[in-house]
């Protein structure tokens, strides 16, 4: 049976300010923002008239809400943005050709060794949130990181500076 109308003008007043909160931390335009909620509340209503009401709405609307956003993003990508100047400065080169030798060696590692690497350097992440993701203590995070980037030095060669896994001197352990 298909959830209320009366129901969903409920939920919509009730958790409205929360998914504009969502809405506006990851686009940070209120415009936006609210343009995002109230085309995510219209999915949600569709789903809420034409099925039985979710389970878990706000869990629903959320998910609807990260989705119509990821949407607008890759479509706002692909436009367009015409410009009257040219920026005064270049962007910096990126050393292709060492980013390829780079993912190419990363691909000769061990996948949990690769695993933690792209996590500990490529995304800059610390020892402590590369151990939750992974379900790791920090000690073993920084071991197998020590280990992998000896293990990436040997396929790489000396040429390249590496950075010190160990936590500098003052770094809390």
């Amino acid at each position: 049976m298909a959830g209320s109308a009366e129901g969903f003008m409920e939920f919509a007043t009730a958790c409205s300010g929360r998914l504009f909160r969502t809405a506006w931390l990851l686009t940070g335009d209120w415009h936006l923002a609210e343009d995002l909620v109230q085309e995510t509340l219209g999915k949600v209503y569709r789903a809420w008239t034409k099925r039985s009401r979710p389970d878990d709405p706000l869990a629903y609307a959320r998910t609807t809400l990260v989705r119509t956003y990821i949407t607008h993003r890759r479509r706002r990508r692909a436009a367009e943005h015409p410009t009257d100047t040219v920026p005064e400065v270049a962007v910096p080169e990126v050393d292709v050709a060492l980013r390829i030798t780079l993912i190419d060696a990363l691909a000769r590692l061990e996948p949990k060794d690769r695993v933690v690497l792209v996590l500990r350097y490529w995304e800059d992440r610390s020892v402590e949130e590369t151990a939750a993701e992974l379900g790791l203590s920090a000690g073993a995070v920084r071991s197998r990181s020590f280990r992998a980037l000896e293990r990436l030095r040997s396929v790489l060669g000396d040429g390249i500076r590496w950075p010190d896994p160990r936590p500098a001197q003052n770094e809390v352990s």
